[in-house]
C-alpha cells in the first residue's frame, strides 16, 4: 500500500474540494481503490457535487442538525463546538474510491470533498492510501 499524507487549510470555508489533489495522487497508478482518511475527531470527506449550491445547502443541513446555539455536554472551545465532535457521525472520516488506469472512478458531478465545521482549528491532514488491485 502507498500512502501520503497532506495538509488542508480550511479557513473559514466549510467544504474544501480536494479532487485535484486526489487526482494527482492517483495519476499513473493503475487499477485499484484508494482510501482516504481525516484523522480528526470534528471533521469528514464526502462525495458531492459542488459549485451548483450544495455548499450552502449543506452548510444549512448542518446546522439544523448540529445547531451551535445549543448546550453540548462536551462544551470547551467555541460555542456549538460540541456540535463539532458529532459531524462524523454523520460525516464520515474516511471514503473508499476505485481507481482504473490511474484515474479516480468518481461520478460526472462527483468531488471529493473535506468537510469541516470547527472554526477553533483550520489546519487539517487527509491521508490518501492507494491499494492495488
Amino acid at each position: 500500500m502507498d500512502s501520503i499524507v497532506i495538509d488542508v487549510a480550511t479557513g473559514s470555508t466549510l467544504v474544501s474540494d480536494l479532487t485535484p489533489q486526489l487526482e494527482r495522487f492517483c495519476h499513473q497508478r493503475g487499477d485499484g481503490v484508494v482510501n482516504v482518511f481525516v484523522p480528526h475527531a470534528t471533521a469528514g470527506v464526502g462525495l458531492m457535487e459542488t459549485g451548483s449550491g450544495s455548499e450552502p445547502d449543506l452548510q444549512q443541513a448542518i446546522q439544523r442538525l448540529l445547531p451551535r446555539e445549543i448546550p453540548y455536554r462536551h462544551h470547551h472551545g467555541s460555542p456549538g463546538h460540541g456540535g463539532d465532535h458529532l459531524l462524523p457521525v454523520f460525516v464520515s472520516p474516511s471514503v473508499s474510491i476505485p481507481v482504473l488506469a490511474g484515474r479516480a472512478a468518481l461520478g460526472t458531478w462527483q468531488r471529493l470533498v473535506l468537510i469541516d465545521t470547527n472554526v477553533d482549528n483550520r489546519q487539517r491532514r487527509v491521508r490518501f492510501s492507494f491499494l492495488e488491485g
